[in-house]
């Protein structure tokens, strides 16, 4: 559905690479901080960005994302302020497509038209809502594709071929392929395996498809780049936030680079990948 998502992919396409769609999540560390993040993204490499709406039960979330949800919540991020960000965000780019990703609760707390309408208006794109089926389309999908904004599905290696078609009905934008059976950031995916099953969607939807979850290295990257569309870091991303702050859990000089250097050496990686095909 959305023009800037739909662009992006043409133009890695016609680059003959993958897209880097990188997760942060808003307001981790502190809201400010979080925009500094945002704002240097893609100029460090990210094709895409995700931005994980902070929630206390992320039931797909591994450790690293659950816990930048809570330094993103106890330093006093919201919905509200996740959207600001996408607005602050806008002043300086109308180009990087922006994805929000996180839970039905927050959304359905804050109002479904007034959310869609506001995400809208922020300059958000897309929206990856992990705990609503196919079967609760009419929730939020059917009303955001309205909207115009892409409604973003996950497939995954338990998705088979009887399930695929209602998984793909009403996605937009791209198709977010879960490269493990678990939660973010918990294993390392078979990359063999991975192509297989990314081949296997290809013949399902003219969709691009893009990799996540256990994504963490250059290397990884370059591993899921040679058949996918798309690359998805975010735990690796948010572990480099951690691990850049002080005692207090505040935010230092190291915040912002730790994670653009990250993201540099991700995009170089991808980059590999396209010059060793």
């Amino acid at each position: 559905m959305s023009a800037r998502i739909d662009a992006r992919f043409a133009l890695t396409a016609r680059e003959g690479r993958a897209a880097l769609v990188t997760f942060v999540t808003a307001g981790d560390p502190d809201h400010e901080t979080s925009l500094e993040i945002l704002r240097a993204l893609p100029g460090a490499g990210a094709d895409v960005i995700e931005l994980g709406m902070p929630f206390t039960d992320p039931m797909a979330d591994g450790p690293a994302i659950q816990a930048a949800g809570l330094r993103a919540l106890a330093a006093g991020e919201t919905l509200a302020k996740t959207l600001d960000l996408v607005r602050a965000f806008r002043e300086q780019d109308d180009s990087t497509p922006i994805v929000l990703m996180g839970y039905y609760n927050p959304i359905y707390v804050h109002g479904v038209q007034r959310f869609l309408h506001e995400a809208r208006e922020a300059g958000v794109d897309g929206l990856i809502v992990v705990d609503l089926p196919p079967e609760e389309d009419e929730e939020l999908c059917l009303p955001a594709l309205q909207a115009g904004l892409a409604f973003i599905r996950l497939a995954t290696p338990t998705t088979d071929d009887a399930r695929l078609p209602a998984v793909l009905k009403n996605t937009a934008g791209f198709v977010y392929y879960v490269s493990i059976a678990g939660v973010t950031g918990a294993a390392t995916p078979d990359f063999n395996l991975v192509a297989g099953a990314v081949a296997r969607l290809k013949r399902h939807t003219a969709l691009p498809v893009a990799v996540g979850f256990g994504v963490k290295t250059p290397e990884h990257a370059a591993a899921i780049a040679a058949g996918a569309d798309g690359v998805v870091v975010g735990s690796a991303l948010v572990d480099a936030v951690r691990a850049s702050l002080d005692a207090q859990g505040r935010a230092t000089e190291k915040t912002v680079p730790a994670v653009t250097d990250l993201v540099a050496a991700l995009a170089a990686g991808i980059r590999r990948a396209r010059a060793a095909a």
